[in-house]
């Protein structure tokens, strides 16, 4: 049984060092090649493939991301981060009722593109279960800024749940078959009715 002066030096340890800049640079290319590689081949592509485009070696990917589950969550995360820091610029360009209407477009483009990750997301898997809390602490609260913002303006008169807003859209994304430019327009097209029922009251 450890001593508390054990566990006195133990707490006093230095932390560990920052990651190296070359290695910080192997985990974005990853990171950016499994992305691509997700979207052309789906989530099962082989590593070596995305160890090829990086332009590293298999056993870096492993060292990085020891199993795939985390390499997915690492794509999911790194976009869910592209399209929340999004939300800040549109808000400074727009109006809040096209901020909304822009930032949820932008959203579209990210889950539908997504099949094979959400798919993963959504397979019962513990090892993504982390990811449920990171969109719900990242993404709908995003939302939700945007929504009190747009009802403040008077752009929109009906009250909506953020999360399940965002459900909503990423099913329209996805109910429509094998990824495709006409899927995703049609998509893109569902999800503007679903922004318009937002500006139209009960009573209309």
């Amino acid at each position: 049984m450890p001593t508390s002066a054990t566990t006195a030096d133990h707490a006093a340890q230095p932390e560990r060092p920052r990651m190296r800049a070359d290695a910080r640079q192997n985990v974005d290319a990853l990171v950016l090649a499994a992305k691509a590689v997700f979207a052309e081949s789906g989530v099962d592509a082989p590593v070596r493939s995305i160890a090829e485009r990086a332009g590293v070696g298999v056993g870096t990917l492993y060292r990085h991301f020891p199993l795939r589950s985390d390499l997915i969550s690492a794509v999911f995360r790194r976009e869910m981060d592209a399209c929340v820091d999004a939300a800040t610029e549109i808000e400074g360009s727009y109006p809040p009722g096209e901020a909304l209407d822009r930032w949820i477009m932008r959203y579209t483009q990210f889950v539908a593109t997504k099949r094979g990750l959400a798919a993963a997301l959504h397979s019962g898997d513990a090892a993504y279960e982390p990811l449920a809390e990171y969109f719900s602490t990242r993404l709908a609260p995003t939302l939700a800024r945007l929504l009190a913002a747009a009802t403040a303006s008077g752009d929109v008169v009906q009250s909506v749940d953020p999360s399940e807003f965002l459900g909503a859209v990423a099913n329209l994304c996805h109910g429509g078959g094998p990824a495709s430019t006409e899927g995703s327009g049609q998509a893109e097209r569902m999800v503007r009715l679903l922004l318009a029922g937002l500006r139209t009251s009960d009573g209309d």
